[in-house]
């Protein structure tokens, strides 16, 4: 078993010297895709700087420490946003896509191959998010 202490949330904001660069947005508002980059890139200010205008999490997908219990999406030693998204969204791809940190990362620990396959839909910030979005995000208990 994992290092709880080394896992990695795959969709956290960009902390300088701690998060890395794991993917770049693609697609539409309405269907993003998430392109994944060839490694972890770390995080530097310059990075953060190429998504302006706008939020860095609307242009990349950025990991970290996952925070456990500090995070409001982690309750009872769970990632709702990984267990939401295995129940409430569709694959996007058949395969599974390729991830810099997979070995590392809570959401894979969590819910195994099939949250890899509705990984590259999921953006960390929108301003205009589709009702599944939504979903994914509320803080009660995740579905069934």
């Amino acid at each position: 078993m994992q290092d709880e202490e080394a896992l990695l949330c795959p969709s956290s904001p960009p902390h300088l010297g701690e998060s890395v660069l794991i993917g770049v947005v693609s697609g539409t508002p309405e269907e993003p895709r998430v392109i994944p980059t060839e490694r972890a890139i770390p995080v530097t200010q310059d990075i953060v700087d190429l998504a302006r205008p706008v939020s860095p999490g609307e242009v990349f997908r950025f990991a970290s420490r996952c925070r456990t219990a500090a995070c409001i999406h982690f309750k009872n030693a769970t990632c709702h946003i990984a267990a939401r998204s295995t129940v409430l969204l569709d694959e996007v791809t058949g395969k599974l896509p390729y991830c810099a940190i997979r070995a590392q990362c809570r959401w894979f620990h969590q819910e195994g191959s099939d949250v890899c396959r509705r990984c590259p839909q999921i953006v960390t910030k929108q301003y205009a998010p589709s009702p599944e979005a939504l979903k994914i995000v509320d803080e009660g208990e995740p579905p069934q």
